[in-house]
């Protein structure tokens, strides 16, 4: 086992594989995966996945250089949340899910691993025109990869943790090599492996998963501090189309990983904790921003959303935690008719986090 409790991976092999039940190859379970599974050499997708990208580039001349966006929470509370089980943070609360949400959480998060693992999307922390772009070819090689758990080879459960494993112990080592898109891509890579690992694989990768959540939140920490929100959504103006996509998968993404953390910390008997290092952040934004398909629509959408809330900030995710005891009856109205606007326009993922907060908090 390396440093990051990693076995030595079996090298590929080019040449046909004997099938031995108790013994596979990595090359061989690529090549059994179909013609839809390519080798980690280049940027390309399986075919078989819907994401419905052909269009974008041409039509919107993307350019995701010089992104305006910045960190308005501290990035190493991120970092050093596994910590919290061990060091006491001051003003830090534990947070009880009731029985229901838990199970809740477990299926929707495995959908999202299933989808990509089949071929039939990506997860919705994952926007689509990350995909058109050379950039993301952590995240590219990863949707391609975990295709391989889709119909393994019979006996070759221990080589398909094998290369997941390898997989990610590459990204983590290359992660202080990566700008800023690279970086988010490696992030988003990171998690979809270790929800693999937790939902396809069970018990036998709980000692590997303790340690790959410690290096999911430094690779969490070290994509945030690049930026979370885009300097004009916090000076109530409309941002650049790409920087808005970058932040809005930055944030989806740092709430997704929360959400498998909670799972994972539950399943190891221990507490779950508020996550009082995102206070300040932004929920996730609506639907329709998310699904526009041209730079004209998104626009059009944003300026809709500017018009609605008028001036006032957005919605901020300690909005959805548990009222404050000193607020009134008007702050208290005033925090319903702000959540009330939110929910207007969510799409799936949106409501994931609503009804989980929801459930937990109190309405």
């Amino acid at each position: 086992m390396d440093a990051h409790g990693v076995g030595k991976a079996t090298t590929p092999s080019n040449d046909s594989p004997t099938l031995v039940p108790s013994v596979v190859s990595p090359g061989a379970l690529l090549e059994n995966a179909g013609p839809n599974t390519v080798s980690p050499v280049k940027q390309t997708l399986p075919s078989g996945t819907v994401v419905a990208v052909p269009e974008y580039q041409s039509q919107n001349d993307l350019d995701f250089s010089n992104l305006e966006l910045i960190c308005p929470i501290d990035p190493e509370g991120i970092a050093n949340r596994w910590l919290n089980n061990f060091i006491p943070v001051p003003g830090q609360t534990t947070k009880e899910y009731p029985h229901v949400i838990l199970p809740f959480i477990h299926r929707i998060l495995k959908s999202y691993v299933d989808l990509a693992i089949r071929g039939h999307g990506i997860p919705p922390f994952v926007h689509r025109l990350q995909l058109t772009m050379d950039e993301t070819l952590p995240l590219s090689i990863c949707l391609s990869v975990i295709r391989i758990c889709s119909e393994p080879l019979r006996g070759s459960e221990e080589v398909v943790v094998e290369v997941l494993h390898r997989e990610m112990a590459k990204i983590y080592e290359q992660h202080t090599t990566y700008d800023d898109m690279s970086l988010l891509a490696a992030f988003q890579a990171y998690l979809i492996y270790a929800m693999v690992l937790f939902f396809r694989v069970g018990q036998d990768s709980t000692p590997f998963l303790r340690e790959a959540i410690m290096n999911l939140q430094e690779l969490a920490c070290s994509s945030c501090r690049l930026g979370l929100v885009c300097l004009a959504e916090e000076r109530g103006a409309r941002p650049r189309w790409e920087d808005w996509i970058v932040a809005e998968a930055k944030r989806r993404t740092l709430f997704t990983m929360n959400l498998l953390d909670s799972l994972l910390l539950t399943e190891d008997g221990l507490p779950t904790y508020m996550s009082n290092e995102l206070k300040g952040l932004l929920v996730p934004g609506n639907g329709p921003l998310w699904e526009a398909t041209t730079r004209r629509d998104w626009m059009a959408k944003y300026n809709i959303l500017l018009v609605n809330w008028q001036g006032e900030d957005l919605l901020r995710i300690e909005e959805l935690w548990p009222v404050p005891e000193d607020f009134g009856p008007v702050q208290k109205a005033d925090r319903r008719r702000r959540i009330d606007m939110w929910l207007e326009s969510l799409d799936a993922f949106g409501t994931l986090i609503y009804a989980v907060t929801s459930c937990t908090h109190g309405a």
